[in-house]
């Protein structure tokens, strides 16, 4: 991998299984969400791959689960729900009890989701679940974002398949809206809940020493950086600012980056991270990357003869060991010819000039050796200088063109949204045409059946509200008039309906419902002026008797004494004039006498109350709540009133008349002629 901004696709390393060997030494920063690096930790792990966690976004749940709830509870709404993450489906699983339709077909973008369906029980072939399909050319990696899963869609429903239908997207808060707008443009409608929102989090102390070890040095095998999510790349850099030293920060531009998809590596190249390399989704593929980048292990020197060592240091020169730093080749002096001991013993004078000769020819090679020595060091540490000074230039200028690109980007980028704006206002001006276009087109009898439609549903409601049949029965003889014009067969069905309705309000028996409720009305207003049993008004008497008959005429019919004959007729007028002062009533329920003034006031009130109750059942077409509350009062009038009292008799005909002309409360229906009109309507 080449240095400096340096975006690479590595899907296919150099070998088809776990990557390099077991000796393979790299340490991979895993940046994902707490709990979810555990399957590619593994794959790690058994390649010998030392991994550490450093989640860079946190999820939580969203604020309000109240639409995703209400969504979840009305999925017979919708003909496509689309999962945009794990976490999507993870949360929406968490608030949704019930079993998952099997006809609701289920889109995901990546293989990700997949697990997360069927880690719920959702997967194929029982249930229809959509994603991104593999590549043709494993080479390039695998698309797996909402463009390739649109694609995946449009392949498996139809190109036409979303027009006028519903569409749920389940997602974190935020995000692109790329996809919704697609569906949007072709022709559904689109609804966006939030499972889960994301937080930048707070790496613990461990973590942060982890990092700070690999980023100084302190660590001796590199180590790489796992990012998944443009969110993530942009929440390192805020944390890097606030808890990286300078240097530590330059270290972290210059480290291996991992991103599975292109648009994660482009935010992570405009935040200056300098080596990028994109695997493609899947935790394969991503393990496959990073122990592709993974340096192997450093080979041991070979031990060589300490012998031979001993005896010359060329083979130092010759034979270095591999990665060591390079030393001055040292020069023994030659072994003496052998000579007898006798001839061995030195003569004093000769040696000791021959010594101070040999010491300073030592001194002179080692001066001079000494300043060679220093002058190449001198010479490489200026050639480092203007090395370090030329890639620190072309790293600016690079740093300036890459600014310069992601400038231009950016323009274009809002330039194309602007024109999908414009392009998504002309569809939709041109949608509205076409629908002015289709009603325009329509022809005359599709015209009549809207205005007999209408005339027919006032008629259905007056007649629900009035009970009116004689205005039903003329909106229904209208409607036949008007669709006499015609002879189409679909029009014939629906004259044939209103014929059967028509047939129905003539044998339906005419109820005056206005006028039974004027005769409660009276009933109620009659009540506070009906007497009880106990109040009824008591004449003035006065004593009464026969006129007293001629004394002589009757004794002489009779024979008796005429002084008998007075003391009859005078005994008789006394007991008849006390007789005329006595009055005797007959009361059927003794309890009525018991009832007090106050007693007297709400059992009046309570009349009053059954028979608005009444009135309303009349007016609602309750016939039990009806009948129940006009025998209530008509016992209740019976029982506590003056039954001989015209008021309360008159009070009791009444409501026995809306007993009696309560029969025919019940009206019927015009629903076989709105059903045939809407048959009629919908009939392409």
């Amino acid at each position: 991998m080449a240095a400096g901004s340096n975006t690479t696709s590595a899907d296919s390393p150099s070998t088809d299984g776990a990557g390099p060997s077991r000796g393979a030494h790299l340490t991979v920063v895993l940046t994902r969400p707490a709990g979810q690096s555990d399957a590619l930790a593994k794959l790690l792990h058994d390649a010998s791959v030392a991994t550490v966690e450093f989640p860079l976004i946190e999820i939580a749940p969203a604020d309000d689960e109240g639409p995703l709830r209400a969504a979840l509870a009305s999925l017979d709404r919708y003909a496509l729900v689309v999962f945009v993450s794990p976490n999507a489906v993870d949360y929406a699983f968490a608030r949704h009890d019930a079993i998952w339709p099997h006809a609701l077909p289920v889109g995901v973008v990546g293989p990700g989701s997949v697990a997360a369906l069927a880690k719920h029980g959702v997967e194929a072939p029982a249930y229809t679940v959509i994603s991104p399909g593999a590549p043709a050319d494993d080479n390039d990696g695998a698309r797996f974002d909402s463009e390739a899963l649109y694609a995946a869609l449009e392949a498996s429903l139809g190109e036409n398949a979303f027009e006028g239908k519903r569409v749920l997207i389940v997602r974190g808060d935020g995000g692109r809206e790329w996809l919704a707008d697609r569906l949007r443009e072709a022709g559904a409608e689109v609804e966006t809940v939030a499972a889960y929102r994301r937080l930048v989090p707070e790496p613990s102390i461990g973590a942060w020493s982890r990092v700070h070890a690999l980023l100084s040095g302190e660590s001796k095998t590199p180590h790489a950086w796992l990012v998944t999510s443009s969110e993530g790349v942009r929440n390192l850099g805020e944390l890097a600012n606030d808890h990286l030293t300078v240097g530590e920060q330059a270290q972290l531009k210059r480290a291996m980056f991992v991103a599975p998809h292109p648009r994660i590596a482009e935010t992570a190249r405009g935040l200056g991270f300098d080596s990028i390399t994109v695997s493609g989704a899947g935790d394969e593929r991503i393990a496959r990357t990073l122990l592709s980048l993974a340096v192997p292990s450093e080979v041991q020197p070979v031990q060589s003869n300490p012998a031979q060592e001993r005896m010359t240091d060329t083979n130092a020169s010759t034979n270095p060991t591999p990665n060591a730093a390079p030393r001055p080749a040292t020069t023994l002096p030659p072994n003496q010819p052998f000579t007898p001991y006798e001839m061995q013993q030195p003569k004093r004078g000769k040696g000791t000039g021959l010594l101070w000769i040999v010491i300073a020819l030592v001194l002179i090679v080692a001066v001079a050796g000494g300043l060679a020595l220093n002058r190449r060091v001198i010479k490489l540490d200026q050639q480092l200088s203007h090395r370090q000074q030329a890639n620190d230039a072309s790293t600016a200028e690079l740093r300036v063109k890459t600014e310069q690109a992601v400038a231009t980007v950016q323009a274009a980028n809002a330039q194309i949204a602007q024109l999908e704006g414009k392009l998504a206002d002309a569809q939709n001006a041109q949608q509205a045409l076409q629908q002015q276009y289709a009603d325009l087109a329509r022809n005359r009898d599709d015209w009549t059946m809207a205005e007999v439609g209408q005339m027919l549903s006032s008629a259905s409601e007056q007649l629900q509200l009035t009970g009116n049949t004689q205005l039903a029965l003329f909106a229904l003889q209208s409607a036949d008039t008007r669709l006499a014009a015609s002879d189409g067969a679909q029009v014939l069905a629906v004259r044939k309906a209103i014929a059967q309705d028509i047939d129905k309000l003539k044998s339906a028996p005419s109820t005056d419902l206005t006028g039974l409720a004027i005769k409660l009305d009276d009933a109620i207003d009659q009540v506070d002026q009906l007497p009880l049993s106990g109040e009824a008004p008591i004449a003035h008497a006065t004593p009464r008797a026969a006129e007293p008959k001629d004394v002589d005429r009757v004794a002489a019919a009779t024979g008796e004494p005429k002084w008998k004959v007075w003391w009859n007729q005078f005994v008789t007028g006394v007991g008849q004039q006390l007789t005329s002062l006595v009055q005797v009533r007959r009361l059927d329920h003794a309890d009525t006498m018991l009832v007090s003034p106050d007693q007297g006031y709400f059992l009046r009130e309570n009349l009053k109350l059954r028979l608005l109750s009444a009135r309303l059942a009349l007016l609602a077409r309750n016939q039990t709540t009806l009948k129940s509350d006009l025998n209530a009062a008509d016992e209740a009038l019976a029982r506590y009133f003056d039954a001989s009292s015209k008021k309360v008799q008159t009070a009791r005909d009444l409501v026995k008349e809306v007993d009696q002309g309560s029969g025919a409360v019940e009206v019927p229906n015009l629903n076989t002629s709105l059903q045939a009109v809407h048959q009629y309507r919908n009939r392409g």
